[in-house]
């Protein structure tokens, strides 16, 4: 399996459906214009005998943090970053869940921002979940905003040692 940039002319949109209405509307009405305008850029994990079946994607992008809402050591480690990766989005096809696609959505999310995080230098990736999934990002290290339960981040050190 790999990830490749959502190209609107090749992959189908309109049948994606992960039951959340909004991931859904993201992906058909808002992923392609962001990208265009650089602001973010989606990925797709396509059916290989049907390669223009989306069976899930993720969103990824730069935010401004707070960092009064990381644990003090985290402060006072990185007094004067502000902005970290993010994944935006996540999402899988209904038809495709218990697969283990957000698994591995998510771990080639990470991939990709360890290797932007090369590059440029970001100490975070953040992920907003949606209620009920923060335990899934917490099953791969995110731990929780101070003020947000379901606001989850995790250190680009930690996800470096996960790989190795």
């Amino acid at each position: 399996m790999r990830s490749i940039q959502l190209n609107k002319k090749s992959h189908d949109r309109k049948r994606f459906d992960c039951g959340v209405k909004a991931l859904n509307n993201y992906l058909k009405l808002m992923a392609s214009q962001q990208s265009i305008k650089d602001n973010s850029r989606t990925y797709v994990l396509v059916n290989e005998e049907n390669p223009q079946n989306i069976m899930g994607y993720y969103t990824l992008a730069m935010v401004n943090i707070d960092l009064t809402t990381l644990p003090i050591k985290l402060q006072k480690k990185h007094q004067n970053i502000y902005s970290a990766g993010l994944i935006a989005r996540l999402a899988v096809d209904k038809r495709y869940i218990k697969q283990g696609i957000g698994a591995w959505l998510l771990v080639d999310a990470l991939k990709k921002l360890l290797m932007a995080s090369d590059t440029v230098g970001f100490p975070l990736i953040i992920v907003d979940a949606k209620d009920g999934v923060e335990t899934f990002y917490k099953k791969f290290g995110f731990s929780s905003f101070l003020d947000e339960e379901n606001k989850l981040f995790i250190s680009i050190a930690d996800v470096r040692a996960s790989f190795r």
